[in-house]
């Protein structure tokens, strides 16, 4: 597989620097679901800090293969993250660059690839991996506000954006929760063809709008319902309703 064999070279390069502590791989690669769709992301620990100084995090990704383009990624919160496009072979790879310390934050246990004298592994034995669960007190404190937010943009006329605001509460709030019922790690929409049940996977899709005031509106109002649906079946008896916010916004 590609990435394995883009691994491999990585592996052979970085055992020569001597800053190197350790190359780990997470992702895919962890649960052994890499298929050829698949990016490959590493996990290279140096022992003095790389991250926030763009140019040196660029010369190791020049050093592992023909690389096409590279950027930080602030977007997505992890400016120590360099994302990568590579040509021959053409792949998607994801370099973060820690130090030791660092990597005792982590939301989950890497594939250690290479270390010097045990320091990933003891970290990770060490400490613990923890996956960020959804708030759920933060989701039902905002939920009715963005509904609100979501019949004004109907209301105006703005269908573009009522159609991304669905979007949004798809990954934010209905997919993490859906997940979270079927046991599995909430990763906003990513998977959920394969890790839903067949029937809270097509609860999803009738959250989906054409670019139609109607399809809006009863794509908005079928949201509405599965999050009610799950409030009652997943949130804890201590939770509390914004039970005014509710009243008020889904009449």
């Amino acid at each position: 597989m590609l990435q394995k064999k883009f691994a491999n070279t990585v592996v052979e390069i970085v055992q020569k620097d001597p800053f190197v502590t350790g190359l780990a791989v997470a992702g895919s690669w962890v649960g052994d679901e890499l298929d050829e769709y698949s990016d490959l992301d590493l996990i290279l620990v140096t022992e003095e800090k790389i991250a926030g100084t763009k140019e040196r995090m660029m010369k190791y990704a020049r050093s592992f293969g023909n690389l096409i383009s590279a950027f930080t990624g602030e977007h997505v919160s992890e400016p120590r993250l360099l994302i990568c496009l590579y040509d021959d072979p053409l792949l998607h790879v994801d370099i973060k660059f820690l130090t030791l310390p660092e990597l005792e934050q982590r939301v989950e246990d890497p594939v250690i690839l290479f270390e010097r004298d045990n320091q990933l592994s003891t970290i990770i034995k060490s400490t613990n991996a923890k996956w960020p669960e959804p708030d759920l007190q933060w989701i039902e404190d905002r939920f009715w506000t963005w509904v609100h937010y979501a019949c004004l943009k109907i209301g105006r006329g703005e269908l573009m954006e009522a159609c991304d605001f669905l979007a949004f509460l798809r990954q934010t709030v209905l997919s993490p929760l859906l997940q979270l019922k079927n046991n599995r790690r909430a990763r906003g929409v990513r998977k959920v063809e394969k890790e839903l049940s067949p029937a809270d996977l097509e609860n999803l899709k009738i959250t989906f709008a054409e670019y139609k005031r109607k399809s809006i509106i009863k794509a908005l109002d079928n949201s509405i319902s599965i999050y009610r649906s799950l409030r009652r079946k997943i949130f804890p008896v201590e939770f509390l309703l914004q039970t005014l916010a509710e009243k008020i916004c889904s009449d």
